[in-house]
């Protein structure tokens, strides 16, 4: 799909910006195939370049599968909708508070996050249920040993109070479980958000899907020893599954880069 990504900017949208919708849009998409959507609600968003903090969320009521680089919202920090040309005689765009709420405070505090994934998928919420949250009981779980966080559930995140309280919970980590909630990753790319929640999601499957048994655990030095192999090279790793995954959208009716 990299023609379609490559695909000309509309007039009034920087090169930057539309390469970064084009992105989002698709990563909106493979969610959608990989079914980690909850109907209308989560958001993923991604930050866009320059000293405004403006980021992309998608438009409240389109469904992930249907998402189009021109279906994304510019927002800046305090959930404002920046007027673009090209909307001027369309109803207003509407974004979920709840999505601007928890978006918004990781992009404030985050310089070094540029695009945030949240969901609502039935083995992450039932992880985030678990006293003991995620186990180091697979490889895909000890991709995230010793580097994911935890933040207690609050009711539905509409109170702008509480990004306080998840940046404080989120600390140095870009992986966090929100309790009784979901899941939360946040990348450096497009391509290392998707990866992430691509393997929290997996790891979460594989430990419901292992049940009530006795486990096995492997022993503390294994643990670290398998984190520490995990984070040479996450970049490149990450960016070679996305250039993968980004065929399953080849053929698509309604190209994403639109």
């Amino acid at each position: 799909m990299k023609s379609e990504v490559a695909a000309i900017a509309p007039y009034d949208i920087p090169e930057e910006e539309w390469k970064i919708r084009c992105d989002l849009a698709a990563l909106y998409r493979l969610v959608a195939y990989l079914r980690m959507t909850d109907l209308i609600y989560t958001h993923i968003s991604a930050r866009l370049p320059g000293p405004e903090h403006h980021f992309l969320i998608n438009q409240y009521g389109v469904m992930f599968h249907e998402m189009r680089a021109s279906d994304l919202v510019k927002i800046d920090l305090e959930g404002n909708v920046i007027p673009e040309p090209r909307h001027a005689e369309m109803p207003p765009r509407k974004v979920n508070a709840a999505g601007f709420c928890i978006h918004s405070a990781i992009h404030m505090a985050r310089p070094d996050v540029m695009c945030v994934v949240h969901t609502h998928t039935a083995a992450g919420i039932a992880v985030s249920a678990q006293k003991r949250g995620l186990l180091p009981m697979s490889q895909h779980a000890l991709r995230f040993y010793g580097r994911l966080s935890y933040h207690g559930y609050e009711g539905l995140a509409l109170d702008l109070s509480e990004r306080e309280r998840l940046v404080r919970d989120l600390g140095e980590n870009r992986h966090m479980i929100l309790r009784n909630h979901g899941l939360l990753v946040c990348g450096r790319t497009i391509p290392e958000a998707f990866a992430d929640i691509y393997y929290l999601e997996r790891a979460c499957q594989a430990q419901v899907s292992a049940g009530d048994h006795e486990l096995v655990l492997p022993p503390e030095e294994v643990c670290r020893h398998t984190v520490a192999q995990f984070i040479d090279n996450t970049l490149e790793r990450s960016q070679m599954a996305w250039d993968s995954a980004i065929r399953l959208l080849d053929g698509s009716v309604a190209p994403y880069a639109s």
